[in-house]
């Protein structure tokens, strides 16, 4: 804990739901920080798809470097499809900032809260989605030539180094030595010769360093069907851009539904800021009709306080969300208003 610390956090709210869920998750971030003696001090920018129809731009030209003196930036959601392309939105604001502040490795949590009912007959399960960030198959390689004719051709070229996939490989060891200890590696190698061969000969590389750890390796198909038949089986789950980005909107089914899945965008060396957002995108169905469930904002604040170095704050909203969750609160898709679940984790803070 930092006593007397303020930190500089990002906001960017996005489209749709976003700026509720953001609202949502600052308000309880604020109340934590409260509690333990250090606080937070936002500057919220307002880069989203209508910023896009007003400027030409997803964010402007300084963007980065505006982001890049803060110490965390949190994140609602980007994407209003009806107005402009998701291929837009996402390499216009959300890949550009992973990749120009090296956030290589995206963490995504799974478990069920207290009181929520998921779809399997597992009730008992903890896995840590571990997902290469920065390459793979969301480099943006590639292109399209003869565009509109019958010859026409589109090449999407995936990209994986040798230090991508060693540091992110070593980044789920590591993981795994603080949690179950156990491993698994996901590929799709018996299909796709040389990219996923070459991961799964460096996860057998790295391995050797980690003879602590048990790791497994699987084919994409198979760890999909062992999420959803044997989910308390596995601890570290690691994958690359594709297949975890897959994986993990799988395991946030599992775990109730894309209203508690939380994210984690790490720069793990620290030398640039991290962003923090929910899985769940920006609803367009229901944005502005404050039914959007909060959790997964807010867990994913809980997971930014955490990698500030305010672990007995994480701990504090987690607790918070538990207790709500337990109470009935956010445990249904739209049982309750966003600021009905908001503040029943709001008054499980303030009880402690």
């Amino acid at each position: 804990m930092s006593a007397g610390k303020t930190y500089d956090i990002a906001l960017v709210p996005g489209d749709g739901i976003g700026p509720e869920v953001t609202q949502a998750a600052w308000a309880v971030a604020e109340a934590a920080a409260g509690k333990d003696g250090f606080a937070l001090a936002g500057t919220t920018y307002p880069w989203s798809c209508d910023y896009y129809l007003e400027t030409g731009r997803m964010m402007p030209e300084d963007g980065i470097e505006k982001l890049r003196g803060h110490d965390a930036i949190l994140l609602g959601a980007v994407g209003w499809p009806a107005t402009v392309p998701d291929s837009v939105s996402l390499h216009g604001l959300l890949l550009p900032i992973r990749k120009a502040f090296d956030q290589y490795a995206n963490i995504r949590p799974h478990r069920l809260l207290p009181g929520v009912e998921g779809p399997l007959k597992a009730e008992i399960f903890d896995i840590l989605c571990i997902r290469e960030n920065t390459e793979g198959e969301y480099s943006g390689a590639g292109g399209r030539v003869h565009q509109g004719t019958s010859q026409e051709v589109a090449v999407e070229t995936a990209i994986f180094t040798r230090t991508g996939v060693e540091r992110i490989l070593r980044f789920a060891f590591e993981a795994a030595k603080g949690r179950r200890g156990r491993v698994a590696s996901v590929t799709k190698s018996n299909a796709q010769k040389h990219s996923m061969v070459f991961w799964d000969e460096i996860t057998r590389l790295v391995a050797a360093d980690y003879p602590e750890v048990e790791v497994t390796s699987y084919h994409i198909d198979a760890m999909a069907a062992r999420m959803v038949m044997a989910p308390e089986t596995l601890d570290v789950v690691v994958a690359s851009n594709l297949f975890g980005d897959i994986l993990t909107d799988l395991g946030a089914a599992i775990q109730g539904g894309l209203g508690f899945a939380a994210s984690a965008n790490l720069n793990p060396t620290r030398s640039a800021p991290s962003m923090f957002e929910p899985v769940h995108g920006s609803a367009p169905d229901i944005a502005g009709k404050g039914l959007a469930n909060p959790l997964a904002a807010i867990w994913s604040a809980a997971m930014m306080l955490d990698h500030l170095g305010e672990g007995q704050a994480s701990t504090r909203i987690l607790m918070a969300m538990e207790a709500a969750t337990a109470r009935g609160f956010g445990i249904r898709p739209g049982a309750q208003t966003t600021d009905a679940i908001t503040d029943a984790v709001l008054t499980a803070i303030n009880e402690e």
